[in-house]
C-alpha cells in the first residue's frame, strides 16, 4: 500500500494555504483571497497552473520553496487524527507501507513522527507536481511489487490519474484537497469518507 503524504497522511492544507501568498508574490506571481482558494479547490492539471497564473517554469522553483519553507517551519503540523492507529493496524496485519509524495522524506517523517515513519519500508519522496507516475513506478520496482498488487491513496485528481498510468489502483480520501464528487469521476477502486473506513476496507481487500 503506498500512500500520498499532505491532505492523505498529514493535516498540512491550512498551512500551505496560510503560506502560499507569501511565496507566490516572491515570485512574481498572483495571490488568493480565501474565497478564491476554495473556489479553486477542485481544479486540477493546467486549469490549476492556469487560474493560479503560474507557468510551467517556474512550477519546481515553487514546490521547492514550499518545502524548504516547510522545513523551517517550527511550529506544530501533525497527521490526520486516526492515522498513526490506522497505519499500525494495517502494518500489523502484515501489509507493507510505502510513501510517494512531492514533499521531501525529512518533512513527511518529521510530521509523522518517528515512531509512525518507522512502518514505511520504502520513501519515493520530491517529485514534482505532475511527476508521481515514474516514483510509484521506481518504487514498484525497488520493492519487487507488481502494480496489479498494489493501491496508492490519495487525495487529488493528480494522485488518481498517476496511480492509473503506473497500473496501480486507486484509493481517494474525502479529507484532503479535493472534494469527494471530483474524486468520484476518477471512478476509484476505493473512496473513504473518514479515516476510520480505511483499515476494515483494506484488510478485507486483502483477506
Amino acid at each position: 500500500m503506498v500512500f500520498d503524504s499532505d491532505g492523505t497522511l498529514s493535516d498540512t492544507l491550512p498551512w500551505l494555504r496560510s503560506v502560499y501568498n507569501g511565496i507566490a508574490a516572491g515570485r512574481g506571481l498572483r495571490t488568493f483571497s480565501e474565497e478564491e482558494f476554495e473556489r479553486h479547490r477542485d481544479l486540477h492539471g493546467r486549469a490549476l497552473l492556469e487560474a493560479a497564473g503560474v507557468p510551467l517554469w517556474k512550477l519546481p522553483l515553487l514546490m521547492r520553496d514550499f518545502r524548504s519553507r516547510m522545513e523551517s517551519h517550527s511550529g506544530p503540523l501533525h497527521p490526520f487524527p486516526g492515522i498513526p492507529e490506522t497505519l499500525f493496524r494495517l502494518h500489523g496485519a502484515g501489509l507493507r507501507l510505502a510513501v510517494v509524495s512531492s514533499n521531501s522524506r525529512s518533512n513527511v517523517e518529521r510530521i509523522l513522527g518517528p515512531e509512525v515513519s518507522a512502518l514505511f519500508e520504502a520513501f519515493e519522496c520530491g517529485s514534482s507536481l505532475f511527476g508521481k507516475a515514474s516514483r510509484l513506478k521506481s518504487l514498484l520496482r525497488r520493492c519487487g511489487v507488481g502494480p496489479a498488487e498494489a493501491v496508492y491513496v490519495g487525495d487529488e485528481v493528480r494522485d488518481a490519474e498517476a496511480a492509473r498510468e503506473a497500473g496501480m489502483r486507486f484509493a481517494g480520501v474525502c479529507w484532503g484537497q479535493h472534494r469527494p464528487e471530483t474524486l468520484r469521476k476518477q471512478v476509484p477502486d476505493f473512496l473513504f469518507g473518514t479515516v476510520a473506513d480505511m483499515a476494515p476496507a483494506f484488510l478485507a481487500a486483502a483477506r
